[in-house]
């Protein structure tokens, strides 16, 4: 018996229908090390790890979860998860090393020996061309600051599509743009580490213009069917005091609809111009750009972890900047910044101090199709990093995890009766990895990696998964 509408998001007898995709989901820098390697060429990330004062600890991607070497036996473990499909990302220095000219013949023979071995396992095939991992080359060029870029991006697009687009499921074009221009370019506490409002909005033009041209490239070298996407992190606001709407609208316009606006509308929104108007006069849009970027897709991604609490800043107390990341002398909020606050929300909260708030992920799927009702959604991500402890005979019996994927697919399973069309669900992540600028200090695996020796051990977490994937029964 199905219990509906328990305020904890607990609700029991959830049965998700046949063709509801239950995968889970990686990063190439996050797991693959071989870092020099096979003609691989050095990353932003790369760079900054390797720039004291960085990422915690001084960790690098030098080795990761050594998942290029790994590969077969982290398949393996897909096979015995149950996974119907697995989310990962393609290097692009791995395939271009300086982001330009003819591929790198070992770099795609590596990620064709690894989609062949999810075909041979039962495991679809969804790729993600860009997550983060920009090579240093075109870094040193401008960046995403710069158009060439997204002309770059094109063209890395049109080799990987010729290699691989015969027998991929799913391609998605970025992972979550907001933080590559935001955290990258304006914040600076992602890769490159840069603090340059301007610039950030820039890179977010040049972020949803190589999506397009992406798409093109895709559309174009792909002798397969696949499906095409991008993963967006949406930010699900919650606003206090006076100026509540000001404050979550001016938020809303830089961290969602500068996205949506024109990959599924086709122009920003008006009052993102005119909040940024001080910082920029975007005339870096050039005519036909937005004809370019806003294409249809067959599948939106959604990376859901927490809510965010804004309110207008009263221009005398000290500030607050509880938006989820680490403090930094730049902004994320070009042209809100000095304008709204962010407010610390109440807990309980995972390992990152992010606020648990299933609820939200509900609201934000029925939100998003309200907005737009024709278009598909998948949740391309959505975990947990808790402080994990092995017991004396090697087990990890993350009982947080659970109850933290339980009530966010209950979430799920919740927007699915309401009538909206969500295509799957990927948990993040397989395997504990580089958490960016946290090092290897934060866990998200159903999988635990020992950094020390590399092994591999399945979490209580990962049993739950598996009896979810083999009954198609929320557990």
């Amino acid at each position: 018996m199905t219990t509906i509408g328990n305020p904890d998001h607990r609700d029991s007898g959830l049965v998700f229908p046949p063709g509801f995709v239950l995968g889970s989901a990686t990063a190439a820098f996050q797991i693959e090390g071989a870092a020099d390697e096979d003609g691989r060429g050095p990353s932003i990330w790369d760079t900054f790890s390797h720039t004291p004062g960085k990422v915690w600890n001084g960790d690098t991607g030098d080795v990761a979860c050594d998942h290029y070497h790994r590969w077969e036996q982290d398949l393996d473990l897909m096979v015995d998860l149950g996974l119907d499909a697995y989310r990962f990302s393609i290097a692009w220095p791995r395939i271009q090393p300086t982001g330009r000219g003819p591929a790198n013949p070992a770099g795609l023979d590596f990620y064709g020996r690894l989609v062949d071995g999810l075909l041979e396992r039962g495991i679809k095939p969804v790729a993600t061309l860009y997550h983060w991992d920009l090579p240093q080359t075109l870094e040193d060029e401008g960046g995403w600051a710069v158009r060439s870029t997204a002309e770059a991006f094109a063209d890395y697009a049109t080799i990987v599509g010729e290699a691989l687009g015969d027998r991929i499921d799913t391609w998605t074009t970025l992972n979550e743009p907001w933080c590559s221009a935001y955290l990258g370019y304006g914040q600076g506490g992602h890769a490159p580490g840069r603090t340059e409002p301007a610039a950030a909005l820039a890179a977010v033009h040049h972020l949803n213009l190589a999506h397009g041209l992406g798409l093109q490239a895709l559309r174009a070298a792909s002798t397969g069917d696949p499906d095409y996407s991008v993963t967006l992190n949406f930010h699900v606001l919650r606003g206090v005091g006076d100026g509540a709407a000001e404050a979550t609208r001016r938020i809303d316009a830089l961290a969602n609809r500068a996205f949506t606006g024109p990959m599924l509308r086709g122009s920003y929104p008006e009052d993102l111009l005119a909040d940024t108007a001080s910082v920029t006069d975007w005339s870096f849009v050039r005519d036909g750009d937005l004809a370019t970027v806003h294409q249809p897709i067959d599948v939106l991604g959604i990376n859901y972890y927490s809510t965010t609490t804004v309110q207008l800043w009263d221009g005398r107390s000290e500030r607050q900047g509880h938006d989820g990341h680490k403090a930094s002398a730049g902004t994320a909020w070009p042209g809100s910044d000095g304008v709204v606050e962010f407010v610390a929300q109440p807990g309980p909260h995972t390992a990152m101090g992010w606020n648990i708030a299933p609820e939200a992920l509900e609201e934000l799927l029925l939100d998003l199709h309200a907005q737009f009702p024709d278009q598909p959604l998948m949740v391309t991500e959505n975990g947990a990093a808790f402080d994990d402890v092995v017991g004396p005979d090697g087990s990890i019996a993350d009982v947080e995890r659970i109850d933290y994927l339980r009530r966010h697919f209950t979430a799920a399973h919740r927007a699915l009766e309401a009538g909206v069309d969500l295509r799957g669900y990927f948990v993040w992540s397989l395997l504990d990895n580089f958490e960016w600028g946290y090092g290897y200090a934060k866990r998200f695996g159903i999988v635990r990696v020992d950094f020390d020796t590399l092994e591999r051990t399945p979490k209580d977490s990962a049993t739950w998964f598996r009896e979810l994937t083999a009954t198609r029964h929320l557990p």
